[in-house]
């Protein structure tokens, strides 16, 4: 999956969340960006994934083909066909993604998800909120997605922010070129690390990728940058690493390094009816985390890490 070529001071954004106060410390604007190298099997997300705008469709907002049909006769391949329910389905292949059927939708049913931005865009969304960062220690977050798999815009916003005196951080899966991370390194204070295995194995089977990649840029980015504090995170997903020697395996790795902190994140399916609107399968229909597991695999992380 190859990123769409854009100037350095454009790319491609699925969603800003404005008010955020679990994307790094205060109140922050997060900032979604589009592609990822990862296929993680529970991702809330999935709109993410690609790097290109797509195509969405939420069939409970379809007026019907009786009162309205004016996304078909939009659709010049033939790609929305009538459905068994009255409405309309989506020919996933026969989709060249125009957006024409968006455009004339009334009820807004067909939506897309990722736009064109230029790094001006996103800074003027993120300062309309910039009393707040002040008050409670925010700013802006870049997140998707993988921010830095599109590394050249991801660059060029931080850099930004930074003359604006806004404060900005990234949320990254660490499975980036080096380059990108050194590049971005010296304008942050915190930077959000996800750490989902140390099971190399295990890392492959549930996002696609070796670990290995990750855990180096993860060693170097603490080596190089030690003023920088890394929060570490952990999405604890059932069958994949939610057992005590998963948890403990991950923070006996950080737990002696300086300036780095532990957080779990407890699995949940919030983002589960993107899938549907996106024609694709939720692969993890009968997974569920416990309160109690929750609550246990926390507290052993801390006993272990000492509390940070």
């Amino acid at each position: 999956m190859s990123t769409p070529v854009l100037s350095k001071n454009s790319g491609y954004v699925f969603n800003i969340q404005r008010y955020s106060v679990h994307d790094g410390p205060g109140i922050r604007t997060t900032v979604f960006l589009k592609g990822c190298p990862l296929d993680c099997r529970w991702c809330s997300n999935p709109e993410s994934q690609d790097f290109a705008p797509e195509l969405a469709y939420n069939d409970n907002k379809c007026i019907g083909i009786q009162d309205c049909s004016w996304c078909k006769q939009a659709c010049k391949f033939d790609a929305i066909r009538d459905s068994e329910n009255g409405k309309v389905t989506i020919d996933r292949e026969a989709c060249q993604k125009c957006f024409q059927c968006v455009a004339v939708c009334p009820s807004k049913a067909l939506h897309t998800f990722g736009s064109v931005m230029t790094v001006a865009d996103v800074l003027k969304t993120v300062e309309a909120d910039s009393i707040f960062y002040a008050r409670s220690g925010g700013g802006l977050t870049l997140s998707g997605g993988e921010p830095l798999a599109q590394g050249e815009f991801a660059y060029e916003i931080i850099k930004e922010a930074k003359k604006r005196r806004v404060d900005a951080t990234i949320e990254t899966c660490g499975f980036v070129d080096w380059s990108q991370l050194e590049r971005v390194a010296p304008y942050l204070k915190i930077i959000l690390f996800d750490l989902k295995s140390m099971n190399d194995d295990k890392h492959k089977e549930f996002t696609g990728v070796s670990n290995q990649l990750i855990l180096e840029n993860f060693v170097k980015l603490r080596n190089s940058f030690p003023n920088l504090h890394i929060l570490v995170r952990t999405p604890v997903i059932p069958g994949f690493n939610d057992t005590d020697e998963d948890i403990a395996a991950i923070v006996n790795f950080i737990k002696d390094m300086p300036n780095v902190s532990y957080e779990i994140l407890p699995y949940h399916r919030m983002g589960q009816q993107k899938y549907t609107y996106l024609s694709r399968e939720y692969r993890l229909q009968d997974v569920k985390l416990s309160e109690e597991r929750a609550v246990a695999l926390k507290a052993l992380a801390q006993s272990l890490k000492g509390g940070n």
